[in-house]
């Protein structure tokens, strides 16, 4: 449902006063303006979807107002401005429209969540191609130099560990053989003096 306010400015044709007052009385315009109007508008309106209203305003305004000018001049009225001052929409439009909104924002997040999703496959494809490649190239430098690279991981996985406990503050180094047994106290059988 539309809902429209017109702003009518009117005054008789003054050389057809006579039949104007004969025929419609002294209320002629209460009596033709407000059945013409409603005529014109519910004809013009009808043209138009509701997006249509809101979009082509002026357009709208124009119909209704050139309509409104050649219907009065049948009644000897003559109509100097015509505008539509108020055009709403009753609630089922404008929760229509609000469906319409939130079903717009719901398709846009499916859109995002999809591309995420697809992202998320090409750099899973991407890391497992790379996995791939790693442990192709790791197997072709053991085949190549036997044992090497394998020590030399374990030295780095050792180095690594070495670093980790050396942040350690519960962490205490004792040398190795009589030397660490000296420091802690300790016979040759491991126990205290």
């Amino acid at each position: 449902m539309v809902n429209l306010t017109l702003r009518l400015l009117s005054r008789p044709d003054v050389v057809h006063l006579p039949t104007i007052f004969t025929s419609l009385g002294l209320e002629y315009d209460d009596k033709v303006l407000p059945s013409i109007g409603n005529e014109v508008l519910k004809a013009v309106v009808a043209q138009f979807n509701a997006d249509q209203l809101l979009t082509d305003r002026p357009h709208v305004s124009a119909l209704v107002r050139d309509a409104l000018i050649r219907r009065a001049r049948e009644f000897n009225i003559i109509l100097d401005d015509v505008a539509i001052t108020h055009l709403s929409y009753g609630i089922e439009f404008s929760q229509a429209v609000e469906k319409k909104q939130v079903a717009q924002q719901e398709a846009e997040r499916s859109k995002f969540l999809v591309a995420k999703a697809e992202q998320e496959r090409r750099a899973a494809i991407v890391r497992a191609e790379g996995e791939s490649e790693s442990a192709r190239l790791i197997s072709e430098a053991t085949a190549a130099a036997g044992t090497g690279l394998i020590e030399l991981r374990r030295i780095e996985a050792a180095k690594e560990i070495a670093a980790e406990l050396a942040r350690s503050p519960n962490v205490a180094y004792v040398p190795s053989g009589d030397n660490g047994r000296m420091l802690l106290g300790l016979n040759a059988a491991g126990f205290g003096r």
